[in-house]
């Protein structure tokens, strides 16, 4: 236990901080009574333990958990009710995905049953609508209920487009491996159509919405055949995996060189943050697998990339011949 202890703490520091130096500064003891207790020959007292918990702020149920192949614990992300509990979400994932650009060892795997969020996170009309969605499903005082994106959109403070727009630029320093599938545009095109169906959306914006959707499915394509992120400034990869056997499930899991995590769904825009090694190594295992039954689109050919991202394409015209056709009944 005492191993996997060390080297959880040691994935929570810099790759230039040494995690014996860390211990010795934390602990108030010697450089070679920390060595030997961050190589296993000297064993951690309770007291010290809790110490080293204390400072890197990891419950001593956490401490508990380490080692145990059948116990883990989650962190739930905090719930979203409102335009400032969004803005909060957006703020917090910042401060959790800065400290990664600064690891080159640093990756994410993302297992996309919708289209990645930083995708959305742009000033264009389809990060409105994302904001509208997400919070027309979280409010819970109902005073959303009958309001319209058009009414929606004079109400956003600039404040969460920023905030939001910030989040999205860290992704772009990170290397990012992705699972998509034909259905992964489905959900986005879906809530389009609902909306415009109720009258809550209009055909405008409704169209304005669908280009922007297009433009996404050209970054995501672009970035597929560079194999690297657009507008990285440090040449982070990039690798699409088509996968037709396993459906996605909006995982996503972070890795570096001392420390694995991931990230699973509860519920909208709320995520459950598993650190429990056992379990996290096993999902990597699983992300290894699923590369393995994947088809990795950069060495799939022209002809297949070119029909994958056609189709998507496809969709979306069909979003909007239906919007101009529905529109046009409305008349009659």
């Amino acid at each position: 236990m005492q191993e996997l202890f060390i080297k959880y703490i040691k994935g929570l520091l810099p790759e230039n901080r040494s995690i014996i130096d860390e211990v010795s500064e934390i602990l108030n003891i010697s450089y070679d009574a920390a060595y030997r207790r961050v190589n296993n020959k000297t064993s951690l007292s309770i007291s010290e333990a809790v110490i080293l918990a204390k400072h890197f702020k990891i419950s001593l149920n956490k401490l508990y958990e380490v080692g145990e192949q059948n116990t883990l614990l989650a962190e739930k992300s905090p719930a979203i009710r409102d335009v400032s509990g969004l803005e909060n979400y957006f703020n917090t994932s910042f401060k959790s995905i800065e400290p990664l650009i600064k690891l080159k060892s640093a990756s994410i795997i993302y297992s996309a049953k919708d289209i990645p969020i930083f995708y959305t996170l742009t000033d264009t009309f389809i990060t409105k609508y994302k904001f509208y969605v997400w919070l027309k499903f979280l409010n819970e005082d109902g005073s959303m209920s009958k309001t319209s994106f058009e009414e929606f959109i004079e109400t956003i403070p600039a404040s969460l487009i920023k905030s939001a727009v910030n989040l999205a630029d860290r992704y772009n320093y990170i290397n990012i491996t992705e699972f998509w599938n034909d259905n992964t545009i489905n959900g986005t095109l879906q809530q389009i159509f609902y909306y415009f169906e109720t009258g809550l959306l209009s055909k405008k914006y409704a169209l304005l919405i669908c280009e922007d959707l297009k433009d996404i499915v050209n970054h995501v394509e672009q970035q597929t055949i560079d194999q690297t992120i657009l507008n990285s400034k440090n040449n982070a990869t990039y690798h699409l995996y088509k996968s037709d056997l396993l459906t996605m499930s909006n995982t996503v899991m972070v890795k570096t060189q001392y420390h694995k995590m991931f990230f699973s769904p509860f519920t909208v825009l709320t995520y459950l943050k598993v650190q429990h090694p056992p379990t996290c190594e096993e999902m990597d295992r699983f992300f290894e697998k699923q590369m393995k039954n994947s088809k990795l689109l950069v060495n799939a050919g022209e002809k297949d990339r070119a029909l994958f991202f056609n189709k998507m394409q496809q969709k979306i015209n069909t979003i909007i011949e239906r919007i101009n056709i529905n529109n046009d009944l409305i008349y009659f």
